[in-house]
């Protein structure tokens, strides 16, 4: 079963796709098989979802530090570059009206 687990988990990417539901018919298929235990099938099931939710929380930090890393590289404006832009730009035209 741990080899079962372990091919699982490397599907990396694959396991944060996969619903509960096929998650659910895969391991009774184990079960039927005789791999998994009847009594170790939720606990199964609720592992793989909770490493597949992980996987997909890295795999969305992963590509949060990559777009930014992508917009600093390309020197765009960021929000708060923007704003500060504009509060500058209603001193200057405050300043002209006065």
């Amino acid at each position: 079963m741990n080899d079962l687990i372990k091919n699982a988990v490397s599907l990396g990417l694959g396991i944060t796709i996969v619903t509960k539901e096929k998650l659910e018919t895969y391991v009774k298929e184990l079960v039927v098989k005789g791999e998994v235990a009847p009594e170790e099938s939720k606990a199964l099931v609720a592992k793989l979802i909770k490493k597949g939710e992980e996987q997909q929380d890295a795999l969305k930090e992963i590509v949060r530090v990559q777009l930014q890393k992508l917009l600093v590289d390309l020197h765009l404006a960021t929000e708060e570059d923007i704003k500060r832009l504009e509060q500058r730009i209603d001193q200057l035209e405050h300043k002209l009206q006065a």
